[in-house]
């Protein structure tokens, strides 16, 4: 464990987040020139924790607190082996994106103009960088009510992003998300208040013994505990996007402007499934372990749905956005193993998803740009004309397939291995079951990603479709955060290996 003497890992939160708040003021003077600033303040926490990363990434980072009371406890912040593969995608994600809006927002602000509608590129990269920073702070928190503060704080300037700049009925789509989101927060929020105070801490890491405070929910009174599990796991599922809960997200993951999209789906919505694990299951381990099984049930049946549900998707993003589903339904079946290799595997299939899924939305808003279409029906022999963008857009997908050389093969092998080990132990229609569920559920994964590449780049090219040349700024932010997730499947033992041995110690 490392106590750090300056609060630098609050300052990769709050140095972005205030510094946006100067960007409506510049907007007249500077216009689109506004961007460069935004990508420099987004550009701070990326370089902070990769050189964290790199030379600490077995290691345990601790803040300094920067508020303590009686009541709510102390919060400060935390970077270890278990945050660090979502700190580092929640950093890299957004950087890049904010590079890749330039020409993608101008082209949407000219579509906006022609409505009528007033644009601001100093509004537009201030609630972007406050959404990043807001994503961070959750994965960084310390404290329960730290974390939901943090977690609502997404909830503002994502709801805005997609009023203001999304398409379609965006207004309606955009209560419709903050309302299931928000449900899902107050679900959190209700199980943390009832924890907090029957335990007397809202804490679930403490900052002065440098140590996560394991079993403390088992200090409830027994009859309360599954409840307590059960809605803040519920809490939890609505944002993860589960099944069952998961309407809102197709609606809202299409319809957000398309650099938006690609921090929802990759970065916002497996943060629940870090909280499972960070707060829920070390809190309540015991009970935690007793609904494990029907949680593996429901992560398989996720996995399926959402791969039928793409399956009949003509919309690309739409279909991204119940491919979003499916992935979630691999964290949680990670998580649910409560094996120290499934929820290794977990974690680190954040990372191969936010990488994958923010290439592929970001390939999705090149063919917006470029041919004026996201209609898989309207597409076809994009390949020989638009080769870069196939590439990257076949890297994207083998992110999410476990195909190498992709950070998603590892997590895949470690998600399976782990769910396999806890049906294995649970007894053989369980194991029977799993393994059935999973066939299906990774078939239906490679499946639809290689229809979906045939279908946009293969086959006959429309004689309709006109080709505009892409910007080789689109190009080349996509292009970057491919190269990111190739490096870590050559080098994946820098996450697994520490995660692993502190998974295996709680």
């Amino acid at each position: 464990m490392i106590r750090l003497g300056v609060p630098i890992l609050l300052s990769t939160v709050l140095i972005p987040f205030v510094g946006s708040a100067l960007l409506p003021l510049l907007d007249k003077k500077m216009g689109k020139n506004v961007a460069k600033i935004a990508i420099a303040l987004l550009m701070y926490p990326l370089v902070v924790i990769a050189a964290l990363l790199f030379l600490y990434h077995n290691e345990t980072l601790i803040d300094p607190v920067y508020f303590s009371d009686p009541r709510l406890g102390n919060f400060s912040m935390l970077l270890d082996p278990l945050s660090m593969p979502l700190a580092f995608s929640i950093a890299l994600v957004p950087a890049f994106v904010a590079i890749y809006s330039i020409p993608y927002m101008e082209h949407r602000f000219e579509e906006l103009e022609r409505e009528g509608e007033k644009t601001s590129w100093g509004l537009y990269y201030m609630l972007f960088i406050m959404f990043a920073s807001a994503m961070l702070g959750t994965t960084l928190s310390t404290n329960t009510v730290e974390f939901y503060l943090f977690l609502e704080l997404t909830l503002i300037p994502s709801f805005l992003l997609i009023a203001f700049y999304g398409y379609g009925d965006r207004i309606r789509i955009a209560l419709m998300y903050l309302i299931w989101t928000h449900v899902g927060a107050l679900l959190f929020l209700i199980g943390a208040m009832t924890l907090g105070y029957n335990v007397g801490t809202f804490d679930f890491f403490d900052p002065a013994t440098g140590e996560a405070l394991k079993g403390l929910g088992e200090r409830l009174p027994e009859a309360f505990r599954l409840t307590v599990t059960l809605v803040l796991s519920l809490g939890l599922f609505v944002k993860m996007a589960v099944f069952g809960v998961h309407i809102w997200l197709p609606y809202a993951h299409a319809e957000a402007p398309t650099p938006v999209s690609a921090l929802l789906s990759p970065n916002l919505i497996g943060i629940a499934a870090y909280a499972l694990v960070r707060i829920v299951y070390i809190m309540f381990p015991t009970t935690f372990s007793s609904i494990a099984l029907p949680l593996l049930g429901l992560a398989i049946l996720t996995m399926v749905y959402g791969g039928l549900m793409v399956l009949a998707q003509d919309d690309f993003k739409r279909l991204l956005a119940y491919s979003s589903i499916s992935q979630m339904g691999y964290l949680l079946l990670g998580v649910a193993s409560i094996t120290p290799l499934g929820i290794c595997g977990a974690m680190l299939h954040y990372m191969a998803h936010a990488v994958g899924k923010a290439i592929l939305f970001m390939v999705a808003g090149i063919l917006i740009v470029t041919v004026h279409t996201r209609k898989l029906s309207h597409l076809g022999g994009l390949a020989a004309k638009m080769p870069l963008t196939f590439a990257l857009a076949l890297i994207g997908f083998m992110h999410i397939t476990g195909v190498p050389p992709s950070l998603g093969l590892w997590s895949e092998v470690l998600i399976v291995v782990g769910a396999v080990q806890r049906a294995f132990e649970a007894g053989n229609i369980v194991f029977i079951g799993l393994v059935i569920g999973l066939l299906v559920a990774i078939g239906l994964s490679t499946a639809y990603s290689f229809i979906t590449i045939r279908k946009i780049f293969f086959g006959s090219l429309p004689e309709e479709l006109h080709i505009h040349k892409a910007s080789s700024t689109l190009l080349i932010s996509v292009a970057a955060i491919a190269a990111v997730g190739i490096f870590f499947f050559l080098y994946p033992s820098i996450l697994i290996d520490p995660l692993v041995e502190l998974i295996s110690g709680l």
